[in-house]
């Protein structure tokens, strides 16, 4: 699913690169974004079951699912229905990323890749800093070591930023990919994002 970055896409036939602006504003609108993590976390869903795990209206969330399928970002799963009234809605096969380099031609198309790394970061913030408040709510089991932040200054060339950010990429995505075991585990959502920027202290 989506997986949206700025980081080079790995040539790979999963990997669909964004360079489209109406695609990435359809992506990145916060109400859009969260139907779409709410379809990578929990599976196919309805627009009942989205609009009750989101908090939306039924009838905005039925708009905003036929601007995600028009952007080609989700698709119906017809045989999910009980009957034809019944229609269940799931992610489109595959990665998404996007650099901001193939916005940077078109003024208008810049303007978009730039509030959507604005956006993104503060959904990616916004979800960290949560913690906090509903750590209590987990088994305390969770409450040690799930949960990290780190980080590091690194001398790097043009070259070595692009291998660090693509190391970064390939250690969410081997995650991503892997197959939940059925082993009978409980196992909850987890969020992980990585960020690493040319940057001075």
């Amino acid at each position: 699913m989506t997986d949206e970055s700025e980081a080079p896409a790995a040539a790979r036939s999963d990997v669909r690169q964004i360079s489209d602006s109406r695609v990435l504003a359809a992506l990145t609108h916060p109400v859009r974004r969260r139907l779409l993590d709410v379809l990578k976390a929990d599976g196919a869903a309805t627009v009942g079951l989205l609009a009750e795990r989101t908090g939306q209206a039924v009838g905005n969330v039925s708009h905003h699912l036929k601007v995600l399928a028009g952007a080609d970002l989700i698709e119906e799963a017809p045989e999910l229905a009980r009957d034809r009234r019944e229609r269940w809605w799931r992610l489109t096969p595959g990665n998404l990323r996007w650099v901001r380099a193939d916005f940077e031609n078109d003024p208008v198309a810049e303007a978009v890749a730039e509030a959507a790394g604005s956006l993104q970061l503060e959904r990616q913030a916004g979800l960290v800093r949560a913690w906090p408040a509903v750590r209590s709510e987990y088994d305390p089991q969770w409450h040690e070591g799930c949960a990290v932040a780190t980080e590091t200054w690194l001398r790097l060339t043009p070259e070595e930023a692009r291998e660090l950010a693509a190391d970064l990429v390939a250690v969410l995505e081997r995650w991503a990919a892997r197959s939940v075991p059925e082993d009978g585990r409980e196992r909850e959502s987890v969020f992980a994002f990585a960020h690493s920027v040319p940057a001075r202290p």
